[in-house]
């Protein structure tokens, strides 16, 4: 749900909690309640991130830009959110050629916890590749090296290969 769409539910529950407290459906009233919680709280701790997500997975880049904005404080997401948060807010300043931006948000995501291998290994690629353009050797060899740890898909594994072989012309 995107934050208006959790406003007018709001609206709707109290409305239907004040009709409870006035007909005295107390025990109604706790329900409303708890969903009036729960939406709360997963406005600041899941935000528009799973909706985002699906938007990056069509390529429709504005559409995620537009929803990862709703989120004022990405401090507060789950970590299991904030993690997709700033690997494709990295991936928008990739796209809109913002190197050092892309960077930091690529930084933070290799900070969080990942579920899978393969999800981390792609920020890690990634910030790989941003050193790569920004000449530092250096950073990109240890960002491979630690790639190299992870269970790597075929086309990641062919993507760190070429990684290695652009840093090995330029030694």
């Amino acid at each position: 749900m995107n934050t208006r769409i959790r406003l007018i539910i709001i609206a709707v529950a109290v409305i239907a909690l004040a009709y409870c407290v006035v007909s005295g459906y107390y025990n109604y009233c706790v329900y409303i309640l708890g969903l009036i919680g729960y939406i709360v709280w997963s406005e600041y701790r899941d935000g528009t991130v799973f909706l985002a997500t699906q938007a990056f997975h069509k390529q429709d880049y504005e559409r995620t830009k537009e929803l990862l904005a709703q989120i004022k404080n990405p401090d507060h997401l789950r970590k299991g959110r904030r993690n997709f948060y700033e690997f494709m807010m990295g991936n928008i300043a990739l796209k809109e050629n913002k190197i050092e931006e892309a960077e930091y948000h690529f930084q933070l995501a290799s900070r969080l916890p990942w579920r899978k291998d393969h999800e981390k290994a792609m920020v890690l690629i990634n910030l790989a590749n941003i050193n790569l353009r920004k000449k530092d050797y250096e950073r990109t060899e240890a960002y491979l090296a630690v790639t190299d740890k992870l269970a790597l898909t075929e086309r990641q594994k062919d993507i760190v290969q070429k990684i290695k072989n652009e840093t090995e012309k330029y030694k």
